[in-house]
């Protein structure tokens, strides 16, 4: 076994005193898009993995951010949104893609919780981080939580298209949440995470948070 995957397999058993991910980069021996998509590619890599070479096939995403935004009862805002490959209406949080060249995340967020759900948030935090599928995507999707809220101006409001023009609004009390979450209907990655992150956090009295700041919010 090589220096390199000795680590990393010693890190997987454990054997570091914190419990974390390993990045970790294999040779990739030949690189092909297959189909260049609206939103993103998919692609197949020859990777040498030392004992053998294999061929992985993903999509490669642009990621993407979420909000959890709580407001003064601790109610979670969910938006009703049609998602197709799934064939079912999704209750989830204000959400979208990092497909603006260069953007923070968190100026990303904000300006999806102000595109989708016409608010504002005053305080913001990292909640939680997430690979939606890492077996079949390189998605990675940034979580926050959004609070002191308050309602875009009628003037800057953004007008929503497409599935996007028939989502409804739902503010939900987090517990209330955190049960359909438990009991199965509630399916979303970024629902599940997010709120389950969020009833977490609180219970610990929020002090796991990570405080950001929004670029020109500041």
């Amino acid at each position: 076994m090589s220096d390199t995957a000795g680590a990393a397999s010693g890190a997987a058993a454990g054997g570091d005193d914190v419990l974390q991910d390993v990045p970790t980069e294999r040779p990739v021996l030949r690189h092909d898009v297959l189909h260049h998509g609206l939103v993103w590619d998919v692609v197949s890599d020859v990777v040498d993995l030392g004992d053998s070479q294999v061929v992985r096939e993903y999509v490669d995403h642009t990621g993407a951010v979420a909000v959890i935004a709580l407001d003064e009862d601790d109610r979670v805002l969910l938006l009703s949104q049609y998602r197709h490959p799934v064939r079912a209406v999704l209750w989830e949080p204000p959400a979208g893609l990092l497909d603006v060249e260069g953007e923070d995340p968190a100026a990303a967020a904000a300006r999806e919780l102000a595109e989708e759900a016409d608010l504002r948030a005053g305080a913001w935090w990292r909640l939680v981080e997430l690979n939606t599928t890492p077996g079949g995507s390189t998605e990675r999707i940034v979580v926050f939580l959004a609070r002191d809220l308050s309602p875009v101006p009628d003037e800057h409001r953004f007008s929503r298209e497409d599935e996007e023009a028939a989502m409804v609004p739902r503010w939900v009390p987090l517990d209330e949440a955190v049960e359909a979450v438990l009991d199965g209907r509630l399916h979303s990655p970024t629902t599940v995470t997010g709120v389950l992150a969020a009833a977490t956090a609180r219970s610990l009295g929020w002090s796991t948070l990570v405080p950001v700041e929004v670029p020109g919010e500041a």
